[in-house]
């Protein structure tokens, strides 16, 4: 989940939603710029956090019984081992993309001291290292056009976190959403009525609207999974949702 505090108690975004956002983030791409594999790309992205620990026990929740924001959740091998195996029932390219999203999450975290599941995290590394060699040489493709693809998907991730997590800067502040598959940065800004606009343009129309389904959850602590599922169920729905125009128009 994506977790913001409020005034009325949490903000919560399902990280599927994050997912369906960044989806729309990246399927104007400019058209000569776009990765090889284009709708598998496009589903990679929107499932690229799929797989997510079932509500029950306490996998959503701090120890102060809070809505657990995806920030501090301490990482699962049995979600991305999931999250891999939903991607190849699709196809290879598409698990192959989400191999690397979760080498991109956990290679920083390999040589890290993380008790007993460190030999599980250990294996699972190195074996997303070979199924990526692997699934390359089953596609015959390169190494490139793999990494290429991934950056894009990466790219869209970014973006669509720094929406979630209301992380615009005001007055025209410029934030980098990060480097593209083509290795320019990219920088997004808001104009003085609420409109975004990113700069260098990387999409083939000039303007979209894009919004993602938030939960405005009033209770600040649950005894249990189960309790924070249905306060979000009854929660209230908003659509939170941004216009995005070419930043020389």
């Amino acid at each position: 989940m994506i977790v913001t505090s409020k005034d009325f108690g949490w903000e919560v975004i399902h990280q599927q939603a994050h997912g369906l956002l960044a989806l729309h983030l990246g399927i104007n791409w400019q058209i000569e710029k776009r990765p090889v594999n284009w709708i598998e790309t496009l589903v990679a992205l929107t499932e690229h956090d799929d797989g997510q620990d079932a509500w029950e026990d306490r996998h959503h929740l701090t120890q102060a019984g809070a809505p657990m924001d995806f920030n501090i959740q301490s990482y699962s091998v049995a979600q991305a081992r999931r999250m891999i195996e939903i991607a190849l029932e699709k196809s290879r390219w598409n698990a192959l993309m989400v191999s690397m999203h979760a080498s991109f999450l956990y290679e920083p975290v390999r040589h890290h001291p993380v008790g007993h599941q460190q030999k599980e995290m250990t294996e699972f590394l190195d074996q997303q290292q070979k199924n990526q060699r692997d699934w390359l040489r089953m596609l015959k493709m390169k190494r490139q056009q793999a990494d290429y693809a991934y950056d894009f998907i990466q790219w869209c991730d970014a973006f669509s976190l720094i929406l979630c997590q209301d992380l615009v800067p005001p007055d025209g502040r410029r934030l980098e959403i990060s480097r593209g598959p083509d290795k320019i940065s990219y920088y997004v800004f808001q104009q003085p009525d609420g409109v975004l606009r990113v700069d260098p343009w990387p999409y083939e129309i000039d303007s979209f609207t894009v919004n993602v389904e938030a939960f405005e959850v009033r209770q600040l602590s649950f005894e249990s999974d189960r309790a924070l599922y249905d306060a979000i169920q009854q929660a209230d729905v908003i659509q939170k949702q941004w216009t995005v125009e070419r930043a020389d128009r």
